[in-house]
């Protein structure tokens, strides 16, 4: 059974930073690729980021240049380290795996999501 479990999230000023972490488990985790996405109230999923097996990241327009994404294939951790964090960015943040091919942004291309972990800035 595939699970991820999302952790990291909390209140933070804008400006700070915040380093979310997923661990996966009862998957193939150095074979597959891993993402974030993040859902606001009202709003729809948005993506965020991903890395692939082979470390190559992608990122959101929206957090290019402040949010990076690893992974420590030994813990089977995916971490996203949220740096200028702005009010904006406030959402639950979900972790996704196993992307069955197309474009990394879309959320249906994605087959195992976690719970999601809250994040807010406040201004």
């Amino acid at each position: 059974q595939v699970q991820l479990v999302e952790s990291g999230g909390r209140l933070v000023q804008a400006g700070g930073s915040l380093r979310l972490s997923c661990v996966a488990s009862g998957l193939p985790f150095s074979s597959y690729s891993m993402g974030w996405f993040r859902q606001a109230p009202g709003k729809e999923r948005e993506f965020v980021a991903a890395i692939s097996a082979g470390d190559r990241s992608t990122f959101g327009a929206t957090v290019k240049g402040r949010f990076t994404i690893s992974r420590d294939k030994a813990k089977n951790t995916v971490f996203l380290q949220m740096n200028s964090l702005k009010p904006e960015d406030t959402a639950v943040h979900y972790c996704a795996a196993s992307f069955s091919g197309g474009t990394m942004s879309d959320e249906a291309a994605w087959r195992y999501w976690g719970q999601g972990t809250q994040v807010t800035v406040s201004s």
